[in-house]
């Protein structure tokens, strides 16, 4: 058994949406429900992350590397200049 570590949390919003929808016979939008299974190399990468303790959302600017990435991109096939330090 998995002792919660937010044992007083209430309902979310995704629940309360996702029941809406379904009284209501709508859409859900609250949340996706893909009808296909994960691609098990992407289970692979997620496992090894989750095992390596990279579990937590990136930094509200994104990650420095992927922000070099993205200007080094950006400058190849545009020739604009980012600067992804700030």
């Amino acid at each position: 058994m998995i002792n919660s570590k937010l044992p007083h949390v209430s309902t979310t919003i995704f629940t309360v949406m996702s029941d809406l929808a379904r009284e209501h016979g709508a859409i859900n939008l609250s949340q996706g429900f893909p009808s296909f299974s994960t691609d098990d190399h992407l289970k692979s990468l997620i496992k090894n992350a989750i095992t390596n303790d990279h579990n937590q959302y990136a930094p509200m600017q994104g990650l420095l590397s992927i922000r070099v990435s993205l200007s080094n991109l950006i400058h190849n096939c545009y020739g604009a200049i980012y600067r992804p330090d700030d």
